[in-house]
């Protein structure tokens, strides 16, 4: 890997979006880019079906649910993006049915409603990066050439962002759980970076939202924090071994997702502010967001990838 090095007067980078680089089309169904040009339908109707779902929230709607979602997902603005993804529509109905039976309440998924949710939303992802290679292993991750070492930046002062890494020893979980009694307000109740690593388009990306959160928060306001990153498949497994909503694929194996921290910063005033920007970029394009409860998973835009990529090199001197 080349090692940069700081570049004078680091700069946010210029608000004005790539083109999509070329994409291989589905082998079957409608073609990738006609899916996410309806993406603003799609989310409109996965808005609906979640009502839908609430309503038959309890135990004995087994049956109802499974009925409403075969109605639903078939649904043009639906079906579309679904039928686009490597699963195609019958795969993620029945993966979709699998998690639902499967469920165990948790902080990114305490219900159902906001299973199907997670589910639904991170299927953008996939349809977007759908010919991006995952990594399969902790290993890839680590030895990735795509991947950049984040201590390296950090340790330099290249990093306008905040993450910890996750302890390695009982020790190290025990001192944090200590810190975390005595000052709650220091850093979000995270557990950490498994391998602090992540392509440098998103570390641009994130450069650039933090400067932009900066901007319209008031001073004192805690830096962007970053509770998960860069995931191997292998890492996605061991977290369902848990009995965590850790969905397979996903865009954190494909190195193109990050979760930031969102309800922590409500004690600083400051939730809505970056709830608003994230939304913002939505809008225009640049990313998919998923509400997943006290964090929100981003995930990166291929329109985007061209911009960020420039953008780090120019803050990096590379």
């Amino acid at each position: 890997m080349r090692v940069p090095n700081r570049s004078p007067g680091r700069q946010p980078g210029p608000a004005v979006a790539s083109t999509t680089p070329a994409r291989r089309l589905p082998s079957a169904g409608r073609p990738a880019g006609d899916a996410a040009r309806g993406l603003g339908a799609y989310r409109a109707a996965v808005a609906e079906l979640l009502v839908e779902v609430g309503a038959l929230a309890d135990a004995p709607s087994t049956t109802a649910r499974q009925v409403l979602l075969d109605q639903r997902l078939r649904e043009p603005a639906i079906a579309a993006v679904l039928e686009a993804t490597p699963q195609g529509l019958v795969g993620a109905r029945e993966t979709l049915l699998l998690e639902m039976a499967r469920h165990q309440p948790a902080a990114s998924a305490p219900d159902l409603t906001a299973l199907v949710r997670t589910y639904l939303l991170s299927r953008i992802d996939v349809l977007w990066w759908r010919d991006s290679p995952a990594l399969l292993t902790d290993d890839q991750v680590r030895a990735s050439i795509d991947l950049v070492d984040l201590e390296w930046l950090r340790r330099r002062g290249l990093l306008e962002f905040r993450y910890r890494e996750l302890p390695a020893t009982a020790v190290g979980r025990g001192l944090r759980a200590v810190r975390r009694r005595v000052r709650p307000a220091a850093a979000p109740d995270t557990a950490g970076l498994l391998i602090p690593r992540a392509r440098r388009e998103m570390i641009a990306f994130l450069n650039d939202v933090a400067r932009e959160f900066v901007a319209v928060t008031r001073p004192g306001t805690p830096p962007l924090w970053v509770t998960s990153l860069v995931r191997s498949a292998e890492h996605q497994h061991r977290l369902r071994r848990l009995g965590r909503a850790a969905a397979v694929p996903s865009g954190h194996s494909l190195g193109w997702a990050v979760d930031v921290e969102l309800d922590w910063y409500e004690r600083f005033g400051a939730r809505a502010a970056l709830a608003g920007l994230l939304l913002a970029r939505q809008d225009a394009g640049e990313i998919n967001v998923v509400d997943e409860g006290p964090a929100w998973h981003l995930c990166l835009a291929p329109a985007a990838r061209r911009r960020f990529r420039r953008a780090y090199e120019a803050e990096m001197g590379v």
